[in-house]
This record gives structure tokens, sequence and C-alpha cells, in this order.
């Protein structure tokens, strides 16, 4: 089968076209033939740094977590499956689990869902690591009816998919952007759209909530944005973070009684831990989508299987809006 493949990490590091053996199917699993992928931003990580994080495959590697296709062989000991389905799901790219960026995959039948029905390959692709990612960091902040709910980089991969899930929880929305077509998207999917660059976060505390606070804050900028984070919650109130890997000052958290749920999706499949947890996650999705509570949204520039570096680069440009999408 036709991969783009990276022979060695590195800022300079790109993708080469190989042909490769396709993958067997085995028990627990299926073979996807791939028909559409996502690039994250964790992609691109490890593009870069390579073994400087503990999750990168070893090279020749094929990167490329998300996918959407149709399954073609389906292994022993899997049940619900079956040749023809449309599926999709979060199942490879790093440590010993080959990527995305190619004709075939097999995946785990515990990473996987049932692609919904309303969603074309593309947008099934563009959903599975950006919703699980939602999907967890909103319930374990217990969100639901009648909360104020703060998301902060409302028009981004997680940012965009979280306000529409927080709505579909039953939500009082509210989300920071920065720029115009950022705002737009966020009052677009449903949401109360807050300039973080022309209201401060006193101001926009006062403004939505009378000075209380949001009930649950879902961080997906993190880093120094957290101290955003804290002062934006009321007391007891709930923060759900996607980007933790900083020292930071706990003391404004600790006098506000605040809960900080850290989101790193990535455990299920690094550590082979509770992967059923995402397959039952991704089929509430569908379900969701079904409903029609929720759709990606997706980057106007496009990209095929060929064009992965120029994806990569799309994504690392800042100027895409949505995800970016690579189909076969």
């Amino acid at each position: 089968m036709k991969a783009m493949i990276i022979q060695s990490y590195g800022e300079d590091a790109v993708f080469e076209s190989a042909d490769v053996e396709t993958p067997s199917v085995k028990p627990g699993h299926v073979l996807v033939k791939i028909a559409a992928s996502s690039v994250n931003t964790v992609d691109t990580m490890i593009r870069k740094m390579g073994k400087d994080l503990p999750l990168s495959p070893d090279t020749p590697a094929i990167l490329g977590m998300d996918f959407a296709g149709t399954v073609e062989a389906v292994g022993d000991d899997v049940d619900g499956y079956q040749v023809g389905d449309e599926v999709y799901g979060c199942a490879g790219g790093l440590a010993d689990l080959p990527g995305t960026l190619a004709e075939y995959i097999v995946a785990d039948a515990d990473l996987i869902a049932p692609k919904a029905k309303n969603l074309s390959m593309a947008q099934a692709a563009a959903l599975p690591l950006v919703a699980i990612t939602a999907y967890e960091g909103l319930k374990r902040a217990g969100t639901g009816p009648n909360q104020k709910v703060l998301v902060h980089g409302g028009s981004g991969g997680v940012g965009h998919v979280a306000i529409q899930l927080a709505k579909h929880f039953g939500a009082d929305v509210y989300s920071t952007g920065g720029g115009d077509k950022q705002l737009a998207l966020i009052e677009k999917l449903g949401a109360t759209a807050i300039n973080y660059k022309s209201e401060s976060v006193q101001q926009y505390v006062e403004k939505h909530t009378g000075g209380d606070g949001f009930d649950v804050v879902f961080d997906s900028v993190g880093g120094a944005n957290l101290t955003k984070s804290f002062e934006a919650a009321r007391l007891n109130g709930q923060i759900a973070t996607t980007v933790s890997m900083i020292e930071l000052d706990l003391t404004p958290a600790h006098f506000k009684g605040l809960s900080l749920h850290v989101v790193f999706m990535l455990i299920p499949m690094l550590h082979n831990y509770r992967r059923s947890d995402h397959a039952e996650i991704l089929a509430d999705v569908t379900r969701i989508a079904e409903a029609g509570d929720l759709t990606p949204v997706l980057d106007e520039e496009k990209f095929s299987l060929n064009d992965a570096g120029a994806a990569h680069a799309r994504l690392e440009s800042g100027k895409g809006m949505g995800k970016v999408v690579i189909e076969n």
C-alpha cells in the first residue's frame, strides 16, 4: 500500500511517499481502507520533536492518528462490525501503532465507532481526537444544564467541538476568540463570543456572570492561559485543560477551591488502558452528530495524501480555520 513516511525527525523532517506492506488483520482489530485523515497539533509535535516526546514511534514512521474509512476485514473476537461498515476513530501514529497517512490501517476495535451517517468521510475524520478530548473534559468537569461554561479558544480544533458538545449537554456557552473570523465562528456555533484582546477577564466575568464566575472553564489554550481560567471560574468551580505542561502557581486555584481536570486522551492508546472508553465516547459523538448537534468545521484548504507536508504546514501556520483534513 501507499504510505507517507518520516525517515528522521526534526524541524526539517519531510514526508516521503513509500510502498509498504498492507497490514494484516489480527484478533480484536479491523482492517480499514482509509478515506480521510486529519492533522492534529500532536502530529506536528511528533514530526518536529521525535524522541524528545515519549510517545513518538520509531523511524521510519507513519504518522497520523485520526481517520475515517470502510472496513475491509474483521479479525477474530470482534463483535459489531462487518465488511463494508463505515467507521472512524483515533487509533495510530504513536508508540508502536502505525498511523493513518496511508491507504489502510489495522485498528483496535475498541478505538473506533460507526461513522455518523450525516457526515462525510472528511468530516468524520476531523472528529476523533478533538471530540474525545472535548467530551472527556466537559464530562469530567460535570458539565450539564443551566451551567455557564466558558470555552477558551472556541474557534480551534478542540474548542469548536467543545462549544457544540457543551450546548448539547444543556449549558449556556461563552467562548473567547481574538479576531473577527474567530468571533464570527464562535457566534455561528451558538456561543456568546468574547474578544479576549479587548476585554479583560474581570470585565467579561462581570458582564456575563455578574462577577460570580463561570461554573466550568474548558481551556483548550492552556499553558499560561490557565491563570485566566482560574480568574474566570467561580468559587468551587471546575476547570478542564488540554495543555498543562507548565510550571504554575496554584495559589489562586487553592483560594477559590477549584477542581482542575487535565485531559490527555492518548492514554488509552499509549498504555492499552480502557480503550473501550474511546469506543463508547465515539459512539455517543456519532449519536450527537446524527441528532444535528455536532458538525465539525473543516479548513478551506484541500489536501491529498501526497500533500501531507503541506497539510502539516497549514496547521502550523495558524491561518487555518477548523480542522485540516487529508483525503485519500
